[in-house]
């Protein structure tokens, strides 16, 4: 029977394995490509598929196994796991298997309990390390700062883990995570029963927090920590700039991520759409008859002229090419869209109008019409 079980075993891993998703084929990547330029894929790949920026369908569940894939191989511990056992054996890491032996921390048993085979020691299970709330705030910045680029220096007030926290903290077999205990109880010989129930002294698995613990009174203590925010070129409202396990600490739990998220301030001259921006401009009614010329000053503060020979209608739209904001993926800048309102004058002397006339060969044959 075991040797059955041995043979199941190896061949179901290796159908797992030919099944999984290829972690390096989502990033574009070789299999021993260099932590550098996994992360330059990674972010490639994360600027093409993110959901403020890819409205396909597909695009948010696209990125968020790209997101998934380069947290595997960014960390050398599940790279390894993942290069050895493939995607199953980082699903196992993932719900506690930890590393070690062959990836499948709960042996055969374990293994055999996801298919339904009943194991002997009817599995164990593993529970994922849970996390604080994550924490999101805007970040107000001009546009010209999402044009340029700009470094921001900001300070975040959070709470952190005494320094001698570990000293309150004891062993205890029941605990089974952060606030669950769980308790056996005999429903008859030979059967017993497992009841989880909510015990906020657990902290960990295996681990109790100590009643009147003096080295750690209040478990956590107040931290002001300085942050440097990159605000990148071209950046879009909604981003987000995601600075990982930065947010509150708590005994048993990893810290969430702490999220600024983008908040662009209006301009005085543009409005923006993605890529592009766009301007309005009056024009007087000479002008937009005889052609006109007219200057601008762009957010980096460098003056440019757009020149019209022929007659704008009112509301023409002018596509000025490449002086829109940059491009994520440094590829250039969008475009800018200029609409001209024609001012009309409010009223004309009776010399004006007989002098447009005239210019235009337009109006009536002075009354006169043929006879009969």
């Amino acid at each position: 029977m075991n040797s059955v079980k041995s043979r199941l075993f190896w061949f179901l891993q290796i159908l797992l394995l030919a099944q999984a998703a290829d972690y390096y084929k989502l990033l574009g990547v070789s299999r021993d490509a260099t932590n550098k330029e996994i992360k330059k894929a990674y972010r490639a790949k994360s600027l093409e598929f993110h959901p403020d920026k890819n409205k396909e369908e597909g695009a948010s569940d696209k990125f968020a196994e790209i997101n998934h894939a380069y947290e595997v191989l960014s960390n050398e511990e599940t790279r390894d796991i993942y290069n050895k056992y493939g995607e199953e054996g980082i699903k196992q890491h993932e719900q506690g298997g930890g590393g070690g032996g062959g990836g499948f921390g709960g042996g055969f048993d374990d293994f055999f309990s996801q298919f339904g085979f009943g194991g002997g020691g009817g599995g164990r299970r593993r529970q994922q390390e849970m996390q604080t709330p994550s924490v999101e705030i805007p970040l107000h910045v001009t546009m010209k700062d999402l044009y340029l680029g700009v470094e921001l220096e900001v300070e975040y007030v959070r709470e952190v883990l005494c320094v001698n926290w570990q000293e309150c903290m004891s062993d205890a077999q029941a605990c089974q995570g952060p606030g669950i205990r769980v308790r056996t109880q005999q429903l008859a010989p030979g059967f017993v029963q497992q009841v989880q129930q909510r015990d906020d002294r657990c902290i960990a698995r295996g681990k109790m927090w100590k009643a009147n613990c003096r080295a750690c009174p209040k478990k956590t203590e107040t931290e002001k920590i300085g942050l440097t925010i990159s605000v990148s070129p071209g950046m879009r409202p909604g981003e987000r700039i995601t600075f990982e396990n930065v947010a509150d600490e708590k005994p048993g739990y990893t810290a969430g991520d702490l999220h600024f998220v983008i908040m662009e301030q209006p301009a005085e001259q543009f409005t923006r759409d993605r890529d592009n921006l766009y301007s309005t401009s009056e024009i007087p009614l000479v002008e937009a008859l005889t052609g006109f010329e007219l200057n601008f000053v762009h957010l980096d503060g460098k003056e440019f002229s757009i020149k019209v020979d022929d007659v704008t209608e009112c509301d023409h739209v002018m596509r000025v090419p490449g002086k829109g904001m940059p491009r994520r993926n440094g590829r250039g800048f969008g475009d800018l869209y200029v609409t001209f309102e024609v001012d009309f004058p409010d009223q004309l002397t009776d010399e004006q109008k007989a002098a447009i006339k005239k210019i235009l060969g337009g109006g009536s044959d002075g009354g006169k019409s043929d006879e009969l």
